[in-house]
């Protein structure tokens, strides 16, 4: 295990670490999450903390800002020991914390969501216009130009993530921890993000990223701490690494899966299928949501869909599942007409659909890693027929192996689990209703990168074993390498349908979400 012993940042060699954690170890029921790990913070700099899911991140996360307290160890806060016993004490001694899912009011306005709990007061009651001066002069001095008295509601999620951090830089923040911002903005937005941070980090703020995006890391961060299962693999100046050697450190051996996956062409050898598709959806729309449109998938193929948030990529996806009802159109599978009333019908049929909100749509968090992993299967076959427990106890622990789950305990509340190894539970319930279909959105979104080349290597081999994939993903090279043929989608149509036979770039399917048309 490496040392802190890089230096800090350059032109502040003499400053101390706003935060220091030392020797920090937390242990949940069958899995030591932390194992002595470090970490230091340093005033003006924006540094990033990697690692595999599994790695202990979001553990450590939740130690330094308050949400669990550490089982041993030491943090420091300019030079003064402290314990937190929930996040409010650590907000206190100013650690902000602003999470991939934005935790504010959307039917608030956007000063009160900025001051709420600290709006300036008269006689008692909220001094109104003084509230929305104050909001309006933060938002000044960080170059935002916002309108405070809109609600927040109104404005994209990239715009109410820099409300989430104007919130937390005004409680006198030194360390504003960022867990996954990026992860549902467009380039765009996240320029837009970064913007914010680069003017906190020169104002003296010490940032936190956490994030999965390689290139985010190398544009943005000054230093970079990696953890591998739960212990400090080093600490270095980014300067020093490249994409390569972090992901080594990260992963803690070869590339070779990755290198599997980045050598070969779009989804090599998965014996695509030629002739009848074995779905055809026709004038398929829901208004509001999808016009109508035509998409076939062969058996054997990988289908991106391409476009970016809010183009109708899920919408489009959620039709051929039943989640949605169609206004219009039809759907044939095989060549016969089909009714999707619902995601039972299209089960029926052989089709999975994996969401992309797994906390939500997905998993139940207070189930165990078996119970989730039956959960399909257990409905196909009607709760009237219970499945025995020695079946149950059979069917998770194959494809807890065969999927690598970690911790491989079956009982695992799968709550407990890092965002990977959720998304892989998810993917071992459906694939254990041998679907024909198999609809995955955002499959790899939130996830580290040695979780990722497993699921897309999976997602290979089951097209070469015949199934149909529908494959959505923001990340336009991951679509690229795993598909067939890619579907465009732009403002809730599907503009355009891309043979991937080595002609298709980066460049060229941007330019054809960007103007709606392949020219």
């Amino acid at each position: 295990m490496e040392s802190l012993s890089t230096p800090p940042p350059t032109g502040a060699r003499d400053v101390r670490p706003v935060l220091e954690a030392h020797g920090i170890r937390k242990q949940f029921p069958g899995v030591l999450a932390l194992d002595g790990v470090a970490l230091r913070l340093f005033p003006g700099e924006v540094h990033a903390l990697m690692g595999e899911n599994g790695a202990g991140k979001s553990t450590l996360i939740k130690v330094l800002t308050g949400v669990h307290p550490a089982d041993g160890g030491t943090l420091v806060v300019d030079g003064r020991p402290h314990t937190f016993k929930d996040p409010l004490q650590a907000q206190r001694a100013g650690i902000s914390t602003v999470y991939q899912e934005v935790n504010l009011c959307p039917n608030l306005s956007v000063a009160e969501n900025i001051l709420i709990g600290r709006e300036p007061r008269r006689f008692g009651l909220v001094h109104w216009s003084a509230t929305r001066r104050r909001a309006a002069g933060l938002l000044t001095e960080l170059d935002l130009g916002l309108d405070v008295t809109s609600l927040l509601g109104s404005h994209s999620l990239a715009v109410q993530q820099l409300v989430a951090i104007v919130r937390a830089v005004d409680v006198s923040a030194k360390v504003l921890v960022l867990d996954e911002p990026t992860s549902s903005l467009d380039r765009e937005e996240v320029a837009q993000l970064f913007a914010l941070v680069r003017r906190l980090r020169d104002r003296g703020v010490a940032i936190l990223f956490v994030t999965h995006f390689l290139d985010q890391v190398f544009d943005l961060c000054d230093r970079v701490t990696v953890l591998r299962n739960g212990r400090l693999e080093g600490e270095y100046p980014i300067g020093e690494l490249t994409p390569v050697t972090l992901v080594q450190r990260m992963i803690g051996g070869e590339l070779a899966t990755l290198d599997q996956l980045s050598d070969r062409g779009p989804a090599e050898g998965t014996g695509r299928a030629a002739g009848r598709p074995f779905l055809q959806a026709r004038q398929l729309t829901r208004t509001g949501s999808i016009e109508p449109y035509d998409l076939d998938v062969h058996a054997g193929e990988v289908l991106g869909l391409a476009g970016l948030l809010g183009s109708g990529r899920t919408e489009a996806a959620r039709l051929l599942f039943g989640a949605d009802s169609a206004d219009a159109g039809e759907v044939s599978i095989e060549g016969e007409k089909v009714l999707l009333r619902s995601p039972r019908h299209a089960i029926a049929r052989g089709i999975a659909f994996c969401s992309e909100n797994r906390k939500s749509e997905g998993l139940v968090g207070e189930l165990t890693v078996r119970e989730n992993i039956v959960l399909a299967l257990q409905a196909a076959r009607g709760w009237t027929r219970p499945l025995p427990r020695a079946r149950q106890d059979e069917v998770a622990g194959q494809w807890i192996q065969a999927l690598d789950i970690r911790p491989a305990d079956p009982e695992a509340q799968v709550r407990h689990l890092s965002g990977g190894n959720q998304q892989k539970v998810l993917l071992a319930r459906w694939l254990l209703t041998a679907p024909r279909l198999l609809i995955l959105d955002e499959p790899t979104r939130g996830i580290d990168i040695g979780a990722k080349a497993e699921i897309q290597r999976l997602v290979a081999r089951l097209a070469g074993d015949g199934t149909a994939v529908v494959f959505i993903s923001a990340e336009l090279e991951e679509v690229l390498r795993l598909s067939h043929r890619i579907a465009v989608l732009r403002d809730h149509r599907m503009v355009a349908t891309l043979t991937n036979d080595g002609t298709v770039t980066p460049d060229r399917l941007l330019t054809t979400i960007a103007t709606g048309t392949d020219s």
